[in-house]
This record gives C-alpha cells, structure tokens and sequence, in this order.
C-alpha cells in the first residue's frame, strides 16, 4: 500500500524534522511503500497573506536533509516547468498540483525525469478525462506506444511508467468538495490511484481568506475508498493540527495517523485479493 504522508507546507527545519521523526514507525513498515510528503511553496493560497513555505531552494535543501537523516522517499509540488530539473534532483515523485492538471508543459517536463509523476485531479475535471494527462505524461516517456496497445494496457503502461492519479474531490456548490467513489473505479482504468483523504474534507476558501475543512471525515472518506479499491492514500499530518499554517482543518493529527493506517491496511488487502 502507497502511503503519502507529511505536513502541507514545510513550516520550518525543527516542526518539519518532529513530524519527519513521528512517522519512522510508519516507514519501517514492510507493507508500506512510503514517501514523505511537504511542499516549498504554496502558490496557490486563498489570500496574498496566506504562507507560502521557504521557497524552492531553502525548501529542496531541507527536503533532502529529511531524505538523507531518515532515509525516507520525498514527494513535493511542483508548479512551473522552470522548477522541475531541480526538483527531480530531490523528489522521487513530482506532484502536479489539482490546478495545473491540464497544464500540458508542467506535465511534460515533469515526465522527461526519471521521478513518479503523480497527478491530481482538479476538483472541476470529469474523472473520465483524466486519461488524457495521464497520457501526456505515458507517451512523453515512450513515444514508441500505440494507441491501441496503450488502450488495452493502460493500468499496467502507467504503474510500469512512474504514473498516477489522485483523487482529491469534487467542487460542490461554493466552499465545499464531495468524492464520488466512482471517480476511484474510473480513473484505475487508467493509472494507479492514490486518495487523497485529507484534501478531500477541505472546504475551499471556508474561513474567509483561506480554506477550511472538517478532519472528522477523513477516516469515514479513507475507510470507504480503501473498501473500493486504490492503491494508495495521501494523507497530510502534523503534531499539533490547530497551529498548522497550512491545512490544519483537515489533517490527521501524528498520534492518531498509525491506528487509521492499520485499518486502512486491512481493507486494502481485502479490496485488492478479491
């Protein structure tokens, strides 16, 4: 099971380094591909006084500390083409941002590395259509593909490749997201899918001037989409949610992360031998 866990945004080497310490259990685990996850930048924040993070090299310096002392995978954000050749000397998997799902030279020059690109899906696309920047990464890493071989490999082409998805919920209305589990069947035909529990709960500009959430929904969300079937999750988390300066509404607090883990283990295993 795929496990992607960490803080939102990279706060500062001493939160970063307790939240990176927390989750070694986690990582020693056999049954578990881990990747430790935090952002250098958030760039795209409700309001202009919204933090942001250390930025692209102070944050990539600190990542690959993290990489270094703990041994631990990275997955961090990536926002324009320009950042990709740095970030690929640190992530294992570059995450293309749900609002940039369709931006087709972020995906292309993320691909053209040797990292997983995980991409997420934005909160306004059809799950069905999702296909297609999957395929702008797949065929970016081997023009030689057919599409008639691709149609009938595509699952196994893009878990070969380094390709996912990510669910992450659908706008409802204003300030609010809802998943459709089918979403997670739908877009397995095409790639690996990760769920992205947490995000899932945010509520899109809630607080006036930036987002909310209801972290209480999180293991219900999780629990269902480990029952339909992905291959993995993606989980935000920190030792003290309410002083986050990212996301806090929606994360699982560090204590309470390895008991929903174990469960989600479980139906994960279920799910995937039936």
């Amino acid at each position: 099971m795929i496990l992607l866990s960490g803080p939102c945004v990279i706060e500062n080497e001493k939160n970063l380094y307790a939240i990176a310490k927390g989750l070694e259990s986690i990582n020693r685990d056999p049954s578990i591909d881990f990747y430790f996850k935090a952002s250098f930048d958030k760039a795209n924040r409700t309001s202009l006084e919204g933090f942001r993070g250390p930025g692209l090299d102070k944050g990539l310096m600190l990542l690959q500390k993290v990489k270094d002392d703990f041994h631990y995978k990275i997955i961090t954000d990536v926002h324009e083409s320009s950042q990709v050749a740095d970030i690929a000397m640190v992530a294992d998997v570059i995450q293309i941002p749900a609002f940039l799902c369709r931006q087709t030279d972020l995906i292309v020059e993320s691909a053209k590395t040797k990292s997983i690109v995980n991409i997420k899906k934005g909160q306004f696309m059809n799950p069905v259509d999702m296909q297609y920047s999957v395929l702008k990464a797949l065929k970016t890493r081997d023009e030689t593909l057919s599409d008639e071989y691709i149609a009938n490999n595509f699952y196994a082409l893009n878990k070969q490749h380094g390709i996912w998805l990510t669910e992450r919920g659908s706008s409802f209305g204003y300030g609010n997201l809802v998943v459709d589990m089918r979403s997670l069947v739908i877009m397995r035909r095409f790639a690996p899918v990760i769920f992205d529990a947490t995000h899932s709960v945010q509520m899109p500009g809630g607080l006036g001037g930036k987002s909310g959430g209801d972290s209480t929904f999180v293991p219900y969300l999780a629990k269902a989409a480990a029952s339909v079937g992905v291959d993995g999750f993606f989980m935000e988390t920190h030792f003290n949610p309410k002083e986050a300066l990212s996301d806090g509404a929606n994360m699982i607090a560090l204590d309470k992360l390895a008991n929903l883990i174990e469960i989600l283990k479980q139906l994960h295993f279920l799910s995937n031998t039936q």
